[in-house]
């Protein structure tokens, strides 16, 4: 980056800074600080939602995945609309009468004190874990920009996190988090934008989408179907998105304190219905043209040659060891197949203008075989990162996104869209570990402390818990570093819990007998077997929000006519 992108970077990353503390006004006491006083409006309950889900993990790595994968990912989301009218008559009612600071204070009252604990253990233990991969997502930029260590990188943006957040509060967050996603759909709009406008002349929007559309990667709807039957393994299709992420977002929306957190923060029961529905409508939209700026990148890249791996730092660590040869000849080759593909692609501009279907058809026939003959090329040199031994990432679909920026954006536009990652990155992270903090304090320490109640001491003491899950994401992010997708990553974790909880939760509504003791045991039961079949089986991990819901409810009601409820 240059200076001048260096400037903006700075500029925008101050501002936003300066106006969260801005906003932050409320009182110093815990419902100030992890509900802002219960006093916000409706839109800035929806973009706190979507701020909250949508992570530097969403704008870094989706890109990449539609890039890869295709955009069939963009089915994970469709059951959201549906579980957000679900929500909405049966979780937000309950929680705005009770008055609740988190979702499992509901589970004492239902049951008893040892489930709602348990509730709340696996919250922290998922939403941990997800934040720090969360935590990482930046740290691949800087890492990245700045070549530093990744370890090393991981600490110092995940400091600069903590500070941010410790003071903040959810108010700072909430109106933070309105910026924080205006400004970052703007940068997407731009990098699209950027992706068709240098497109050779007469490649516009439409033909850079039939083009990607023959590459195999505008595959918005599949079936799931294989050699005539239903595949369970696939990962992503109209089936396991629409019930799959139905029992997922009935899940994150309706028990995960970092979401619950957000929309009890409005000033009634009808804004925090109006910022979920309203979320449920527009999220589907939002995160298709995120999935489709990655299409569109791919179409560019037919006309530009990509580089033989988009990550270029485990690339100049293999090129000082012994397997520097192997990476030699593998570079030869990669170098051959763009000089085949840009000779390949120059008429096809030409084809295009003139209406000539079967001269185009025929190019775009031979680019998707050469598209073939890359990703095969590419899957040969992640293997040879591995087995040298050099300790770096060999997936480079999360840096797809980032070299595109690097490489073509404009001047400015290089700083603004490295502001966008930041700025996700702090709006969704602040917003977890504001939710990891008001679990830990309201579900695990106001129970266990016997003194006094006394609210300066508890806000303070909230403070401190904070900065304890800022560090542990830290050491999460450290961990995880050199894994493949984060966007799948993320929600692949969050699959090994959210079904149980909600299982949880749909025995609290809808098995009346059950009690503490049989719900707490069916828990218990669905975790085994979700984890069980994780890593036993090849079952899509979207199916394992249905099977840990069905398993609890099945096995507490089961339990209910051994325990009853009293």
């Amino acid at each position: 980056m240059n200076t001048i992108d260096w400037i903006v970077l700075l500029v925008t990353l101050a501002g936003i800074i300066g106006y969260g503390v801005s906003r932050n006004r409320s009182s110093r006491n815990l419902e100030g600080y992890f509900l802002s006083n219960r006093e916000l409006p409706w839109y800035v309950v929806l973009l706190s939602i979507m701020g909250t889900q949508a992570s530097a993990v969403t704008f870094l790595s989706a890109p990449g995945q539609a890039y890869t994968d295709g955009m069939r990912f963009v089915q994970y989301y469709f059951g959201l609309p549906i579980a957000m009218i679900i929500l909405c008559i049966a979780f937000v009612p309950i929680f705005h009468r009770l008055k609740l600071f988190t979702a499992y204070e509901f589970l004492e009252q239902r049951f008893d004190r040892k489930t709602r604990l348990l509730t709340s253990v696996i919250f922290l233990i998922s939403r941990g874990l997800s934040t720090g991969i969360s935590v990482y997502a930046p740290s691949i930029i800087l890492s990245s920009l700045m070549g530093w260590n990744i370890y090393l990188t991981n600490i110092v943006m995940g400091g600069m996190l903590i500070f941010y957040t410790v003071s903040g509060g959810a108010r700072s967050v909430a109106y933070t988090q309105q910026l924080q996603l205006a400004i970052a759909l703007l940068g997407m709009f731009l990098v699209g934008y950027m992706a068709v406008h240098l497109l050779p002349e007469g490649i516009g929007f439409g033909e850079a989408l039939e083009i990607s559309g023959h590459l195999g990667k505008l595959n918005v709807i599949t079936d799931g179907m294989k050699d005539g039957s239903f595949d369970w393994t696939d990962r992503f299709n109209l089936w396991s998105g629409s019930i799959g992420g139905l029992f997922l977002a009935l899940s994150y929306f309706g028990t995960d304190q970092s979401q619950v957190g957000r929309y009890l923060t409005a000033r009634s029961l009808r804004e925090s219905r109006m910022g979920l529905l309203l979320n449920g409508i527009v999220k589907v939209p939002m995160q298709f043209l995120i999935l489709l700026t990655g299409s569109l990148i791919l179409a560019f890249y037919q006309f530009h040659p990509t580089p033989v791996f988009f990550n270029e730092v485990p690339i100049e660590q293999v090129r000082g060891s012994s397997a520097a040869d192997s990476l030699h000849r593998l570079e030869l080759r990669h170098d051959s197949l763009m000089a085949v593909r840009q000779a390949v692609v120059v008429p096809l501009p030409d084809h295009f203008k003139s209406g000539d279907e079967t001269g185009r058809d025929s190019i775009l026939q031979r680019l998707k075989g050469l598209q073939a003959e890359e990703e095969k090329l590419r899957s040969e040199v992640k293997g040879l990162i591995r087995r040298s031994g050099v300790g770096a990432d060999a997936s480079d679909t999360n840096y797809i996104f980032l070299r595109f920026v690097m490489d073509y954006m404009p001047v400015g536009l290089v700083g603004l869209l490295i502001a966008v990652i930041f700025l996700a990155a702090w709006g969704s992270i602040a917003a977890a570990l504001n939710s990891l903090a008001s679990s830990t304090m309201v579900d695990i320490h106001r129970t266990f402390d016997r003194r006094p109640a006394d609210e300066r001491r508890e806000y303070r003491t909230s403070m401190w818990y904070t900065f304890f899950w800022g560090v542990f994401c830290i050491g999460v992010a450290e961990l995880v570093t050199g894994m493949g997708s984060l966007i799948e990553a993320v929600n692949v974790l969050g699959s090994w819990f959210y079904g149980v909880m909600l299982g949880i939760f749909g025995v609290a509504f809808y098995i009346r007998r059950a009690g503490g003791h049989a719900v707490f045991l069916a828990a218990l039961v669905g975790e085994a077997v979700v984890i069980g079949m994780y890593a036993t089986t090849d079952l899509a991990w979207l199916w394992l929000n249905v099977v840990g819901t069905v398993v609890v409810m099945f096995v507490a009601w089961l339990l209910s006519y051994v325990w009853p409820k009293k």
